[in-house]
């Protein structure tokens, strides 16, 4: 069957009467007579048959209009929900956020108190590229694409308030090698970067607590559980007494937040709106 057979054959069977569809088809009586008889006999059965000078739908016709109603109809709104799609899809903005999630989600809510309509969508998923705006992180000589802003964090280590540190302001991450470390998978980039740094010590943390869930390891890092890696910037002060922020004075531990844009919408005027917003709610909380 040919949706054009099918317009006509369900056009005459809602009028009963070939003159009347065949106006409303926009066609001839004779081209649409023609084009029954055809489905007819490509569906080898008789879908109508003559009752005075009107037509009715045989038993057949009568099934093959209730199968095909709802199919029709679901194909004629199509249309319209496509362009509710495109509308819809104009009002989202997809993210992808491997970095700074916390301090992301801080900027959405904060953005989303003057613009209600935009929606947002986030996922975290290091290998994907359909996303509208990404959010990582990498070690901050690497240099950035285009499209992107990147803001520069030193990383601090955040340690117990005990004796060994007393009165330290500062640490050479090498006198940390025996320390027991609280840190994120391997599979975050964080942890990735954190390793380098101690590669660069000279020795592999002795990792005695580790979690995906960034909040897990600040928590256990600020109930004094072991000492590790404590971003200021995307993490915030920390709030325990018994704990403090060191300097890394050697090597240098700092990396780049970087986020990236895509052009990928026919209209990009939300996404380029709140990219601008995003990078100066990142610049204004690093100076604040």
């Amino acid at each position: 069957m040919e949706l054009m057979q099918i317009r006509y054959f369900l056009e005459t069977a809602r009028t009963k009467h070939m003159t009347n569809s065949a106006k409303n088809l926009h066609i001839t009586q004779p081209a649409l007579t023609q084009a029954i008889r055809r489905l007819e006999k490509d569906l080898g059965v008789p879908l109508f048959t003559a009752k005075g000078r009107n037509i009715v739908l045989t038993e057949y016709g009568r099934y093959l209009q209730k199968k095909l109603e709802p199919l029709m109809e679901q194909l004629d709104a199509v249309p319209e929900q496509l362009k509710m799609m495109v509308a819809l899809e104009g009002e989202t903005i997809h993210m992808n956020v491997l970095a700074a999630s916390s301090l992301v989600m801080e900027a959405i809510i904060e953005y989303k108190k003057g613009h209600e309509d935009i929606n947002f969508q986030l996922q975290q998923n290091s290998e994907s590229e359909l996303y509208d705006i990404a959010v990582t992180t990498k070690l901050f000589y690497q240099g950035t694409e285009e499209n992107s802003f990147a803001c520069a964090e030193e990383i601090y280590l955040a340690v117990p308030r005990n004796q060994r540190y007393q009165g330290r302001t500062s640490v050479r991450l090498e006198e940390t090698s025996e320390e027991g470390f609280i840190s994120l998978l391997g599979s975050r980039e964080f942890r990735y970067i954190c390793d380098r740094f101690c590669q660069h010590a000279g020795f592999t943390p002795k990792i005695i607590f580790e979690s995906d869930n960034p909040s897990a390891v600040k928590n256990m890092i600020a109930a004094n559980m072991g000492i590790g890696f404590w971003p200021e910037f995307t993490w915030g002060s920390i709030e325990n007494e018994n704990v403090r922020l060191l300097k890394i004075e050697e090597p240098v531990c700092q990396r780049d937040i970087i986020i990236h844009y895509n052009r990928n919408k026919t209209d990009s005027r939300n996404v380029t709106d709140f990219y601008e917003f995003l990078t100066n709610f990142f610049t204004d909380r690093k100076f604040s």
